[in-house]
């Protein structure tokens, strides 16, 4: 059976796989959708030292694939369901049980909960991640959000379309950086002081109708990006319970975006991943001793 069990194959699960086979260890790598993370929604990234000119997601995704498989590390597409701790470790997945001496877990996010309520008639129009939307064209898509993700939707849906962002409050809490290049971009409206009350088809269009406080606007597809929250379903209540127990005894480990708030970046997860795998060969080589 596995010594590790990495749960998740964004930049942090791949980095600490990658580690962890440079030490000559086998790791469980387990993704339940696909590689990369968050990545997959990212327009530019330009803090990823080593890339000048900043890289997009969907590329730097399929570099960490390459450099994984060039070092012999399989990347196992399975879902954990249950994620137990009663004298040992016991991970049910959809296809399997593992029984590792250590876990990382860097499942990442999930989007929170949408504010509106939703139809059935609309929903396939409705996306809190913009991946399934970067081949649009032609289209009026709507951003709800003012952090960083919404405007770097916008900017990556503006050069197929007409974006318009919708700010609940009165300020964009995004970076100058990327507030200036959608200022500048002429594909993008913001509104602010915005909410949605209602989610409709408009029968005439076949379009979605959004009802908000002060307007009504018609647009082809609805994005959310209003945070997100800890990708943690499959823990265990007995996992909770000894969470910081099993953290302090080395079983148990937390990397990358899963336990990291608004600190969601790709070089900081890397780093929390590599640690991870150093902290944990030091300590399985303690046990060897």
């Amino acid at each position: 059976m596995p010594n590790v069990l990495i749960i998740g194959a964004g930049p942090a699960g791949i980095t600490a796989a990658i580690q962890l086979k440079r030490y000559g260890l086998a790791p469980v790598l387990l993704e339940k959708d696909h590689v990369g993370g968050l990545l997959r929604n990212a327009n530019l990234v330009e803090n990823c030292p080593g890339f000048p000119e900043g890289i997009s997601g969907p590329k730097l995704i399929a570099l960490l694939e390459k450099q994984v498989r060039r070092i012999g590390v399989d990347i196992i597409f399975d879902e954990v369901v249950n994620l137990n701790f009663e004298g040992g470790w016991l991970a049910e997945t959809r296809r399997t049980t593992y029984r590792p001496d250590v876990v990382v877990i860097a499942a990442g996010t999930k989007p929170k909960s949408l504010p509106v309520k939703v139809t059935d008639q609309v929903k396939d129009r409705i996306f809190s991640e913009v991946w399934p939307l970067v081949k649009t064209r032609k289209k009026h898509i709507v951003v709800v959000g003012a952090g960083d993700a919404a405007f770097d939707f916008a900017l990556n849906l503006s050069r197929k379309n007409r974006v318009t962002i919708l700010n609940r409050g009165s300020e964009a809490s995004c970076l100058p950086l990327l507030w200036e290049r959608a200022s500048a971009t002429p594909a993008i409206t913001y509104r602010e002081r915005t909410t949605i009350q209602l989610v409709e088809e408009d029968e005439p269009t076949n379009n979605l109708r959004l009802i908000t406080d002060n307007c009504s606007l018609i647009t082809d597809y609805l994005l959310f990006a209003i945070g997100r929250e800890p990708q943690l379903d499959f823990l265990a209540e007995s996992v909770k319970l000894q969470e910081r127990k099993l953290m302090e005894y080395g079983k148990l480990y937390f990397v990358g975006d899963v336990h990291n708030g608004l600190f969601r970046q790709t070089a900081i997860a890397a780093g929390e991943g590599l640690r991870a795998a150093m902290q944990i060969y030091e300590q399985l080589s303690l046990r060897g001793r």
